[in-house]
Parts: C-alpha cells; structure tokens; sequence
C-alpha cells in the first residue's frame, strides 16, 4: 500500500488540508505515496508550539542538546542504506547517491552536535576603568526552513542540524516533489527526547506555505535554498518583519581547461560536474571553458564520455544518471535544447528525451560546442544535465568568462600550473574555488556559499552557520575597584 505522510507539528502527526501524489520520475507506475498539504492555520499552529519549545530547550544542558543531535545523526547513518533507496527513488538520482547523500545528513547532525559543546564566548577588557565586557551568542529563536528537491536532506539538514544545535526551534517546509524523504527524517525527530514543537515539519507548496513563513511576524530567521526569483520575492517579504535571511539560490559555474590540463582529468571532473545529479546540483559545471589548444581533443573526450554514459531507473545496478526530477522540469531541459540550437549552438550529443523500460522523465546528457558566453544557454542556469563548451585563447580569456555572470558560487581550473591555480584562486570571483577537482562536491565542515545573485546573508555549513543561527550580545558589568 502506498504511504499516506503527515505533517509533523507541535509533537503530533496531522492529516492537513489536502494531499499530493509522490511518484518515482524513475517509474510513473510507482506510486511513494500521498502526503498532506498543511493548512494556514496548522501553520500558526507550528508557530506557536516552536516559540513555547524553543524557551525550553535553549534553557536545556548541553550535554543533553549535544545527546540528541548524535542521535539523529547516528541514526540517519545506520539507515542510510533504506534511506538512500527512498531518497533516490522519490528524486531519481543514482542509489549511490542517495545512500550517500543520507549518510552525509547524519555526518552534519554528528558535527553539529560536537558543535553544541564548542560554544564558547569571550571577554575583554573595557576602556572605562572598572567595567568588564563579556561577550556572548544566544539563538534567534524560531527558524523557519525552505528546502529544496534536488537533495531531499542534505541541504535541509545542513540548515536544520545548525539551527538546532545553537538552541532554535524549528519549522521546515521541504520542495513537494520530495515529501517521503522528509517524513522520514521527521520520524527519526520524533523518536528524540525533545520538547514537543522543537522541530514541526510542515508541507505544502511554495506560493502558500512558503509565503506564509516568508510573511509570518512569528519567524525570526529564514533560511532558503531554490531559485533566484523565488528568493527575491521571500527576501522582499520577510524584510516586511525585518526577519533574519540566508538565501543559497542560482550558479552558472565554470569549469575552466588549460593548454597543460590532464585532459582525461579535465574530462572526467567536466562529466562529473555537468552530469553528475543529472545536472541537477546548484554546483553543476554547465559551462566548460576551454583553452583552444585542447579544445578539439578535449571534446571529442568529452562528446565520446558523455555517450557512454548509462542512464536508467535510479535503483538499477550501474545506473551513471537517472531521471529529470520531474516532467515540468524535463520540458523545461528540452525547451534549453532547443534554445541553444536557434541561438547557433552546435549539438554534438545528447539532448533527447529517451524511452526506457520503465515509464520515466529520462533524457540523454547533452553537449553543445561553438558556444559563446553571450548566449543565454551560458547566462542563464539550466539546472539540467547540459553543458556548453566555450573556446578560449589563452587562460586570460579564460578567467574573464569564467568571471563574466551575475552569479558566483563555484568555479574550477584544470591545471598543471602552480602559478595559474594560484592566481585563479585569487581572482575567481566565486565563493568557493576548485583546482583539479569537480566545481560540485563541498565538505560539511567549511563554509559554502557565493557571490552576486547565488547567495544571499552569512554563510552555510562548518562554524560560519554561527553566524546565522545566533545573536551576538555584549554584557556590560561593573567590577568595581580592588580593595
């Protein structure tokens, strides 16, 4: 039987107002389940149990905050692999991915918790005589969590772990097309000894939900991963409260190959990075710039790896790329298609949307060569598995490119030059840098984020999430004179 996923608010499971279909884009015929959609009023609900639950659990021990995080995190890696299955079969990226994916949730959950222990002020010494300072961080109180479907938990996690860990509260509204995932890590939630409101997990679409957070008085911070357009209008809304906004929204990362690249390295971190998720990662490298004397070889590598990659079902065995998320999403991708090619962009591969042994959103990885970075295809983000491959003359031009976006989250250099990495990692102007390594792929303990219109507020992940999740407060005291 299919499952039928509930909200989870104020320490109890509610049924909501309506309920949406979750369908696997690896097999149509896959019914995950329903799940409800939360009416206003659940909501207000939500807001009211998690500023009750926060008072309580910013008063809690630390060791009894640090105990619960662990928990969480222990066990998201002990069920990474039933997980993982759920993840990739509600998403369609590849099983390694998804069991990957869950495993690194509960390695942010475990890092976090360590976090808990390390929060430690400081003091100094006033320039009036008599009169110390301590300096301290306290929580913003009630944080509200907009997700997105490309990683189900990861990116959720990455804000609910820290959020948590320095004393909030929590309410977390997922992207619909992945609500099973998110029951499922608001079941481990629910198993914590944790005061009831703490974490409220509430779902539904974006324009009512999500609105209705953005807009809420009772909301002291947002933090928001998806589209730039969708984050403007969150950010212009929250501002009406004057509410605390972290925002991670668009990127049109390049991954940059010079003259004296490993071209099979090159090739390799440009499939990855293009392919990988199909290409639906915020860090995806759609555009490929590339030094014209390898230009010609360094496609033909590339034109013949991207053939060979396997598409299928998300769980089959060697699946390399599974199915667009959705089918919306999978005309959006033929729609990019055919953009390139009215713009004068040469389709060397891929590009159709494929039949398989199962009813799915499956496309082929595309390629496109004699790109320029005028072309819309290069200025615009795509979040699909295309890449355009841009000719460059020398690593002048290349670094220009690379830099000529509005937005600016990840970008990487192909090199054998210790002076040109240098000299990239200095002047890319993204917020974070690859040398001979794919422009997606971050850790969990140093800070992630961009540049331009890719992000928004103090970063995420490591201590920076500091930043976000507290408020800084100076203490005056009056220690009097020695006797």
């Amino acid at each position: 039987m299919a499952e039928i996923g509930r909200n989870y608010i104020a320490g109890e499971w509610s049924a909501g107002e309506a309920t949406v279909e979750n369908r696997s884009p690896s097999d149509l015929s896959d019914l995950i389940g329903h799940y409800a959609q939360a009416a206003p009023d659940e909501l207000d609900r939500a807001l009211e149990a998690a500023h009750r639950a926060q008072a309580i659990w910013a008063r809690t021990g630390l060791e009894a905050r640090q105990a619960v995080l662990q928990k969480v995190g222990e066990t998201l890696i002990a069920r990474a692999d039933a997980l993982g299955e759920l993840l990739s079969r509600e998403e369609g990226k590849p099983f390694a991915e998804g069991r990957g994916e869950v495993y690194r949730a509960g390695q942010f959950f475990t890092y976090y918790a360590a976090e808990v222990l390390r929060q430690i002020g400081g003091n100094a010494d006033s320039v009036r005589p008599g009169i110390e300072v301590d300096i301290r961080r306290e929580p913003v109180g009630v944080v509200g969590i907009i997700s997105p479907w490309n990683f189900p938990l990861a990116t959720a996690v990455w804000k609910i772990a820290p959020a948590l860990a320095f004393g909030n509260a929590v309410i977390w509204k997922p992207a619909n097309l992945v609500p099973a995932s998110a029951v499922a890590l608001a079941e481990i939630m629910a198993e914590q000894d944790i005061p009831a409101g703490l974490f409220n997990l509430v779902m539904g679409p974006g324009g009512d939900i999500g609105r209705q957070l953005a807009e809420s008085p009772g909301i002291d911070a947002l933090s928001f991963t998806g589209s730039v357009p969708v984050g403007k209008a969150i950010g212009a809304a929250a501002m009406g409260n004057l509410t605390r906004v972290q925002m991670e929204m668009g990127s049109k990362n390049a991954l940059a190959v010079m003259d004296d690249a490993d071209l099979d390295l090159a090739v390799q971190l440009a499939l990855g990075g293009a392919f990988g998720g199909t290409g639906q990662k915020c860090t995806a490298s759609s555009r490929l710039v590339v030094h014209a004397a390898v230009h010609d070889a360094f496609v033909d590598k590339l034109v013949a790896g991207a053939r060979a990659l396997k598409v299928g079902h998300a769980l089959a065995e060697g699946t390399q790329m599974g199915p667009v998320v959705s089918a919306g999403q999978l005309a959006e991708n033929l729609r990019w298609i055919e953009t390139g090619k009215a713009e004068g962009a040469e389709l060397a591969c891929g590009g159709d949307r494929l039949t398989m042994e199962t009813d799915g959103h499956y496309m082929s990885p595309a390629v496109f060569t004699g790109t320029t970075n005028a072309m819309e295809i290069n200025r615009e983000e795509m979040f699909a598995p295309i890449a355009a491959v841009i000719k460059v003359a020398d690593y002048e031009e290349a670094l220009s490119v690379v830099n000529d976006t509005r937005f600016g989250l990840t970008a990487g250099i192909v090199t054998r030059s210790l002076a040109r990495a240098a000299h990239f990692r200095r002047n890319a102007r993204t917020g974070c840098v690859m040398v001979n390594l794919p422009t997606a792929g971050t850790d969990y303990h140093v800070p992630f984020g961009g540049r331009g219109e890719s992000s928004y507020g103090p970063r995420e992940q490591g201590r920076y999430a500091v930043e976000f999740y507290t408020a800084v407060k100076t203490c005056y005291t009056l220690a009097g004179a020695p006797e």
